[in-house]
């Protein structure tokens, strides 16, 4: 059966060089917004225990992403008693995960567009199909059946992260994403969102071990356990 979730981007066939050079500056808004702003540089600047320093610790952690991670939290409680995800949780999770996922592409320098301030659309094409009941167990040891991809993961990160580094010079001499390049950074990040996906309770399938797309073809209605 084919998995799930569905994340694809055409490869543009020019990039703007202008915006590519200013990539990190131009999607600190974004990343502000889903990620916090890191107060924690400021921290030198209150003594050690002080009130304020505190208070800027805690900023450091409002964010859509810690929304995010407080509402599947909450989720994996309802599932283990309930087998469902709540409804209400679960929209909110999905768009918040969408838009990270538009701006994590833009950084990567997956997508030439600048993402909105919101899920969508965006020229990535990210479909999720959830399941109306889901597998208690599995949901119960989700934390532990994820490490084997985790791991994987970690070391396909750091791959991309040279590719990405010698795209970003190839972008700016040239104009364009070298085809096997980006392929292969494509499919890491389709990798990487499948395991999200799951770790964030949306599917029950075990992710593939796999960068193709084929792997990940989602119908559009949910399913059922």
């Amino acid at each position: 059966m084919a998995y799930p979730v569905t994340y694809s981007i055409q490869r543009p066939e020019r990039y703007n060089r202008l915006t590519v050079l200013l990539r990190i500056i131009l999607a600190i808004p974004q990343y502000i917004v889903l990620f916090g702003f890191p107060f924690v540089i400021l921290d030198g600047l209150f003594d050690s225990g002080s009130p304020a320093r505190g208070l800027l610790q805690l900023l450091s952690y409002i964010s859509l992403t810690s929304v995010l991670s407080i509402l599947v939290f909450l989720a994996w409680f309802a599932i283990i008693f309930t087998a469902r995800f709540p409804e209400s949780f679960l929209r909110i999770c999905l768009s918040i995960f969408r838009w990270e996922q538009n701006v994590v592409a833009y950084m990567a320098l997956l997508a030439d567009t600048y993402p909105p301030f919101a899920p969508g659309p965006y020229v990535l094409r990210l479909e999720i199909a959830p399941l109306e009941r889901h597998n208690r167990l599995t949901t119960f040891f989700r934390g532990i059946l994820v490490v084997p991809h985790a791991v994987v993961l970690f070391f396909l990160a750091i791959a991309v992260e040279v590719v990405t580094f010698i795209a970003w010079f190839a972008i700016l001499f040239t104009g364009r994403y070298p085809a096997s390049m980006y392929d292969f950074s494509l499919g890491v990040a389709r990798w990487g969102v499948r395991v999200a996906a799951y770790m964030y309770l949306f599917v029950d399938e075990y992710p593939p071990f796999s960068l193709s797309e084929e792997a990940g073809a989602a119908g559009l209605q949910p399913q059922t356990a």
